[in-house]
């Protein structure tokens, strides 16, 4: 189901008796086992997000066959599709919980953590991989920015990423344990590469060549997963243009 599609037959407004049936796994546990929780929808805003809150809440938490239950673990922060935090597999698809309203899915809900990441606990996952391939990749600043208007516009665009990991997920070419770095860090690298007065220069765009354009299939999955809308296809295409083709240009001048 597409992320603007309601379910067959269900009005947008309609609050309804929602049963989520969450992936589980203890921390340290290898084997996952399955819990179905029921929801009932107080308002026509409420979002995955939102029945995962509710359960946090029940100081006696049981599950649909009213079994008791260990709390459900999963991350949140901001719950306004900013921060990225709450990611996870809904309904086979990859998303925000708090950007998944409940009227716009079926009655029957399947949560499942991310699959590319190590698993913590239930529906969390350690995403820490994007953090250590931007730290390789050192996408920071080495001098002050040099921006006019139009590169100001591109550099905002590239620094909403939300580092949600979705984008990833869906990625047939990532691999946790290869060197690909996928749009998390192509997006990143497109915002310092943009910004800097010495865009072809230094170690940056080699670490580009290497762990973004020779590995990225160009399937732009990732723009069409994510949740902040960024145009990763018109960030990789600015980024190739001032990485690899410029210096190509370049190397072939001398």
């Amino acid at each position: 189901m597409k992320k603007n599609e309601t379910a067959p037959g269900r009005a947008h407004s309609e609050l309804h008796t929602v049963y989520m049936e969450i992936v589980r796994r203890r921390r340290g546990e290898t084997v996952s086992r399955r819990q179905t929780f029921r929801y009932e929808m107080r308002d026509a805003a409420d979002t995955v997000a939102t029945a995962l809150k509710d359960l946090e809440t029940r100081t006696d938490l049981r599950d649909a066959e009213g079994e008791p239950a260990e709390p459900v673990i999963w991350e949140c922060s901001c719950l306004q599709r900013k921060c990225g935090a709450c990611a996870m597999v809904i309904n086979g698809r990859p998303a925000l919980a708090c950007d998944s309203p409940l009227r716009l899915l079926p009655e029957k809900i399947v949560l499942e953590p991310l699959r590319k990441f190590p698993v913590v606990a239930d529906l969390q996952t350690d995403r820490g991989i994007m953090q250590k391939n931007l730290r390789e990749m050192r996408l920071w600043m080495e001098r002050e920015a040099v921006l006019n208007e139009k590169k100001a516009e591109d550099v905002y665009e590239a620094s909403r990423c939300l580092q949600c990991g979705l984008c990833l997920e869906v990625c047939p070419n990532f691999d946790p344990e290869g060197g690909f770095t996928g749009a998390a860090a192509a997006v990143p690298a497109a915002r310092v590469l943009t910004a800097s007065p010495d865009a072809g220069k230094g170690r940056l765009p080699e670490e580009y060549r290497k762990r973004v354009f020779e590995g990225c299939g160009k399937s732009l999955a990732c723009r069409d997963i994510c949740p902040a809308g960024i145009d990763t296809g018109e960030m990789l295409a600015q980024s190739n243009a001032l990485a690899v083709w410029k210096r190509k240009r370049k190397s072939r001048k001398k």
